[in-house]
Parts: structure tokens; sequence; C-alpha cells
């Protein structure tokens, strides 16, 4: 049996093993899949080989620390400077994927009118989600914290704003928070005088964080914007993922049964 996890802080909220373990089932091949809780990034390559594992799932805060310790990167997770997904592979060495990129904007396909967007935090998420946007040609616009990040986002066409010198009353027609804000606690993503301002003009706002209403999607709805969760996200880049475990182009019936895996409630 094959040995698969995802890698997080905090990770007993994940899905993830509900999606795959079904998946693996549905397709018939013996892997099983589960959560460890890595404390220290750092830790990420010993943890993975001392576990046995033949591929792995990366989530926040662990997704550029996986970019620095995989030994080779795809060109994707190159370019971005993030990883969410190790494969072991036959020469016994660890290759990054970042499936984040591709998956979102699977799971915003259907927003055709879309054109500018404005991002929340400058972590692995919001460079994967950025890379991927500029290559469909969407107008990004990055707003964080600080400047840590400013470089790699301008130097993909990004306009990098920090909280300090943002004007709030600038028009998006999708906003998205890509930070942790809202997982584990209450938090905003950003200042609520500045979200208020950005809501009243902004039609859709999406969290990447799922499973949950967050405050930021509370307050979302308060001003009358669409809200969508991450959910169809974690779908798709998961089906990537599965597909680079094992081999295999998935068909819509497996699908199908990660979809519905992820609206389970059980964290087993």
């Amino acid at each position: 049996m094959k040995k698969f996890t995802i890698f997080g802080n905090p990770v007993s909220h994940s899905k993830s093993p509900l999606m795959h373990n079904a998946g693996f089932q549905a397709l018939g091949f013996d892997a099983q899949y589960t959560r460890t809780h890595l404390l220290d990034g750092d830790d990420i390559k010993n943890t993975f080989m001392a576990g046995g594992f033949s591929g792995a799932n990366i989530t926040v805060p662990h997704k550029e620390f996986a970019f620095k310790h995989a030994d080779i990167l795809d060109p994707l997770a190159k370019q971005i400077g993030a990883v969410n997904t190790f494969v072991l592979q036959s020469d016994g060495k660890i290759k990054g994927y970042n499936t984040d990129a591709l998956g979102f904007y699977e799971s915003i396909k259907e927003l055709k009118y879309i054109k500018s967007i404005l991002i929340f935090g400058a972590g692995g998420t919001s460079k994967s989600l950025a890379v991927v946007l500029k290559s469909k040609n969407f107008a990004v616009t990055i707003l964080n914290r600080s400047s840590n990040g400013e470089d790699f986002f301008t130097s993909i066409g990004c306009l990098f704003y920090t909280w300090d010198n943002f004007e709030s009353n600038q028009k998006f027609e999708l906003i998205i928070n890509s930070t942790s804000a809202g997982l584990s606690d209450n938090l905003l993503p950003a200042p609520q005088n500045i979200l208020e301002n950005l809501l009243t003009n902004s039609p859709y706002c999406i969290d990447c964080i799922y499973g949950k209403v967050t405050p930021f999607l509370e307050l979302a709805k308060l001003n009358g914007c669409a809200t969508k969760d991450g959910e169809d996200m974690l779908l798709y880049q998961g089906v990537l993922a599965f597909e680079l475990f094992t081999n295999t182009k998935v068909d819509e019936k497996i699908i199908a049964t990660m979809r519905e895996a992820l609206k389970k409630t059980s964290q087993n």
C-alpha cells in the first residue's frame, strides 16, 4: 500500500484525505492518504522521507518551504516559487509541483466577464494565483500587510500595494482572500475600513479557505457581494495532484466521486 499525506499547520480541518481516499477506492489504487501536522517547514523533506510517503500535498504555511526543499522542480512550480505537491520519483528524489494555479483557474472559468482582480496576501497561494491569472491576461493587483514579495509580483506584471499606500476606493470585479485569516480565527485579511470600501465596489468575492463562512465572506455578503469558498479550488488542484500520485488521467466519474467526498464532514 502506498502512503500519501498533507502537511500543514493547522491541518486537522483538511478534507484532502476524504477526497483522495475516495478517489483511490474508485480507481482501485492501493493507497492511503492521511494528515501530518508539521510545525517547522524546514523539516518537511525529512518528515516526508521518514514517513515512507510516495507523495504529499502541502498547505499553509509550508508551500515556500516545500519549494525550498524539493530536489527537482516542475517548471510551473519553479516560476511560482511555491510547491503544494510532492511526488517521490523512482530515483528517490522528490519532485515539487504546483497544482494550485491551474486548479484555481478551473474553479473560476465560468466567470468570463471578469478582468480586474485583487488578491489579499503575498504567500505561496497568492503567487500561484497571480502567475496563472496573469498568463490568462487578467489585470492583477496584490494587497499585503507588508512589502514582502513585492519584487516577485511586480516582475510578473502585477500592481502591488501595502495597507499603508493603498487607495481603497478602487474598483475590482473579483476579490480573492489567499491568506489564512479566518481559517482558525476571526481575523479579516485587511483592515475593515479598507475592506468595506472595496466591497461596495466589487460584485464577487472568493476565499481560498473552504468549508466555512469566513469573516471575510460574511462581510462580503453584508455588502451585497456574491461569494464562493475554496472548495472548487481544492477539488481541481486535488484532481491534478491525484493524477500525479497515480500516474492516471482521471475521468469525470472519479472527479464526481472526489467532489462528493468533499461534501462529507467526517474527519476520519
